[in-house]
C-alpha cells in the first residue's frame, strides 16, 4: 500500500506566502495523479489542485487560481503546493491525495495522506 505523507503547514500571516509537500512512499500507477483538498473546521473537504503525472495536467479550484501553483518531482515522488498571496479563508487542514487520473484525484482519490495544518492570521 502507497503512503503520502505530508509536510511544511504552519502559520503564516495574510498576504504571505508556505509550500507544502507530500511525498509518495514509492512509486505505482495509483499516484500517476496527485493533487491537494482542504477541509476548514465545520466545512466539507474540497478540492484545491491537481497535477497528473508529465505535469503537463494541472487543475485548480477558482479560488485558489493564480495564487497556488502544484508542481511535482517525480525523481522523488513528490508534489508541492506552492501557495502564494495567502488569505484567513486559505486556513484549513491541506491532504494530500493521488489516482491514476488528474480527473480521478479530483474527485475521487483513491489515496489519502493524514493532513497538514495551514493557519493563515489576519
Amino acid at each position: 500500500q502507497v503512503q503520502l505523507e505530508e509536510s511544511g503547514g504552519g502559520l503564516v500571516q495574510a498576504g504571505g506566502s508556505l509550500r507544502v509537500s507530500c511525498a509518495a512512499s514509492r512509486r505505482t500507477s495509483s499516484v500517476s495523479a496527485m493533487g491537494w483538498f482542504r477541509q476548514a473546521p465545520v466545512k466539507e473537504r474540497e478540492f484545491v489542485a491537481a497535477i497528473g503525472w508529465t505535469a503537463s495536467r494541472t487543475r485548480y479550484a477558482d479560488s485558489v487560481k493564480g495564487r497556488f501553483s502544484i508542481s511535482r518531482d517525480n525523481d522523488k515522488n513528490t508534489v508541492y503546493l506552492q501557495m502564494n498571496s495567502l488569505k484567513p479563508e486559505d486556513t484549513a487542514v491541506y491532504y494530500c491525495a493521488a489516482a491514476g487520473t488528474v480527473e480521478g484525484v479530483s474527485t475521487t482519490p483513491a489515496l489519502w495522506g493524514r493532513g497538514t495544518q495551514v493557519t493563515v492570521s489576519s
